[in-house]
């Protein structure tokens, strides 16, 4: 009776089984389809039908004029690649587009001005992180906030009153500050949203300057991330939005590079400001500089924002498409060439609302297998705790526990804040070639290694050894963080989630590393208070090991993928990603360090080739 009743057991579970991979797949399958849209919404459409629906978009929103410019530009839009077979087009048209793919950084004196601005406001978020670096080492005294206190439980709480006044901007970035973005582009626009984010900079970077007390320190501040939040968020996008699709990959990157510049700049000021006197009934004038340095580039930033044209893409989406052409028309070469990309936008949106009707696109970011391991990959790739940010904002105190004097402290934390900059360069070629998950498997390691030599260092009697020991550990762990869990995380986060929930699934990226932020700023005093440096510095290491080991097992490769390529990668379950790493680790170990002669191992994806002899259900965990 046992054995009878078994079969039927086993097979009603196979056919579960079964039931359950064909559901996955054909939602997998609609999931596609759904990118594949989004992708290229002009595919498979005639040329006959595609030149008439442009005529009639020209006609229908007031470009009448311009009907033959948006049936050629829709032909290219088509397949960009494929423009040289188009016989509508003629050689001079032909000439425009050919140029540029031979000459892409041939573009019109108003990008390039709107990449100046957004390079700008990268440079004012990176002041607006390391001007308090060295304002540290003079608020806290003035504030009574003595953190070597002799009394334990005197200076265990000035420790956590100096880490709370160094995170309020990243604890408002997080819980308010990244989800501004949305209703504020939506009332005032691109330029209006960075107009307002730059002006609280600059007030909030002045408001700094004149308070008298640590609370009120910690307000500002507070408030400064309301500057800080969006303009991180929002930016990126703007450049994405404006630039040209050949070089929109660059621009997008100069954000980290130039971020790394601001931070190199806050030291510059802190070292600037260092020995201006205090005037008669001005306590502190020197960190008061320090941190209201920042909002003059900020209120650079509201004075000249007006002059850069309006993304195009907000101006359809409020239906204002004669000011969207106006504006393509200042960023690009030739009218050909906005006519193209206005309507590749507009078919873009229409796509957009069609598969948005009915759909909880946060949610998603959750309860769709694909979805949820971009969403996972992102989140471990945007955590902070690689240790880059306690260094940047308390470098000044870490040197003066080494026992730097104080100039030698900010010279000190300049010449990290250089070495930041000038090897985040490398990431624009690397980050395309050797990839963004292999930067980030090449880098974790030495960083855990540079940390445990700076910190470790801290045990050498004090001395010319020490102090070169230290640094040397300190700018080693820059050099190596620079090209590697520097740039990725936002080039990463932009490209992981599909188009549908790209803005929302970056958002919460977003918020989510400057939530690290917060914690680390709020609990390194404390950290190195109860632990020494030596223990602060272990602590970050230990968690570049785990940063690791999250990375191998669980953060796919993105280099290179079109869309569909993509979304093959992330429905691969996490089991099948972690157990083919978990193989893949000791084989190139041997290959690549060890430089053995080993067998190739079948490859993991399906672009690529089968998974050796068993297939993956692709709706699996």
């Amino acid at each position: 009776m046992s054995a009878l009743n078994e079969k039927p057991s086993v097979e009603k579970r196979d056919n579960a089984s079964i039931s359950m991979n064909e559901r996955a797949s054909s939602d997998t399958d609609s999931f596609r389809n759904l990118n594949a849209k989004l992708a290229n919404p002009l595919a498979h459409i005639s040329h006959e039908q595609l030149m008439e629906d442009a005529k009639i978009f020209a006609e229908t929103h007031g470009l009448e004029e311009l009907v033959v410019e948006f049936q050629k530009g829709a032909l290219v839009a088509q397949d960009p690649s494929q423009f040289e077979a188009l016989t509508q087009l003629d050689e001079e048209d032909k000439d425009v587009f050919r140029r540029e793919i031979t000459h892409k950084w041939d573009q019109p004196i108003t990008l390039y001005y709107l990449v100046i601005l957004c390079s700008m406001a990268a440079a004012v978020q990176g002041m607006d992180e390391t001007v308090i670096n060295g304002a540290n080492l003079f608020f806290a005294p003035q504030f009574g906030i003595d953190v070597n206190s002799g009394d334990a439980a005197t200076a265990s709480r000035n420790q956590w009153l100096l880490g709370l006044v160094n995170s309020a901007p990243y604890l408002c970035c997080a819980v308010l500050g990244c989800w501004l973005t949305d209703p504020l582009n939506r009332f005032f626009g691109r330029r209006g949203t960075i107009f307002i984010t730059a002006l609280v900079s600059f007030l909030a970077c002045i408001w700094q300057g004149v308070t008298n007390s640590w609370p009120h320190l910690f307000v500002a501040r507070f408030v400064l991330g309301l500057g800080i939040g969006p303009k991180s968020r929002y930016f990126p996008v703007y450049s994405a939005e404006c630039a040209p699709p050949a070089i929109r990959g660059a621009l997008v990157m100069m954000w980290q590079t130039w971020t790394a510049f601001g931070i190199m700049m806050g030291t510059v000021m802190d070292l600037a400001f260092f020995k201006v006197p205090d005037p008669p009934h001005i306590t502190g004038l020197n960190w008061r500089l320090m941190l209201g340095s920042a909002g003059i580039p900020a209120l650079f930033i509201c004075l000249q924002v007006f002059f850069c044209p309006e993304s195009p893409r907000w101006y359809m989406s409020k239906g204002r498409y004669r000011q969207a052409y106006n504006s393509l028309a200042r960023l690009r070469r030739h009218p050909i060439q906005a006519t193209r990309d206005l309507y590749y936008i507009h078919v873009l949106l229409e796509a957009e609302k069609d598969v948005s009707h009915g759909r909880n696109r946060f949610l998603e970011l959750f309860t769709v297998p694909r979805n949820r391991r971009a969403t996972q990959g992102s989140l471990i790739v945007m955590q902070q705790f690689c240790g880059i940010n306690a260094i940047a904002y308390y470098s000044s105190n870490i040197f003066t526990e080494a026992h730097f004097t104080q100039i030698q402290a900010l010279l000190a934390s300049f010449g990290f804040g250089m070495i930041n900059w000038i090897f985040a360069f490398p990431a624009i070629w690397t980050i395309d070639t050797f990839g963004r998950r292999n930067l980030l498997l090449t880098t974790f390691p030495l960083m855990a290694f540079f940390l445990l030599l700076a910190g470790f260092a801290f045990w050498i009697p004090e001395g010319p050894a020490q102090v070169g020991v230290i640094t040397l550990g300190i700018y080693l762990f820059s050099m190596a963080y620079s090209p590697g869990e520097g740039p990725v995380p936002f080039t990463y986060s932009a490209e992981a989630f599909p188009l549908y929930v790209r803005e929302l699934g970056m958002s919460l990226a977003t918020a989510v590393l400057w939530f690290f932020n917060f914690v680390i700023a709020l609990t390194f005093p404390r950290l190195v208070g109860a632990f020494k440096p030596q223990g602060a510095f272990g602590f970050f290491a230990g968690w570049n090991v785990i940063g690791f080991i999250a990375i191998l097992l669980f953060v796919p490769e993105t280099k290179a993928l079109s869309l569909e390529e993509l979304d093959q990668v992330f429905s691969v379950p996490t089991r099948t990603h972690a157990a083919y790493q978990l193989k893949a680790l000791p084989h190139n170990i041997k290959r690549y360090i060890f430089r053995m002669k080993v067998k190739d191992i079948p490859p993991l994806y399906e672009h690529e080739g089968a998974i050796g002899e068993k297939p993956y259900a692709p709706g699996g965990v």
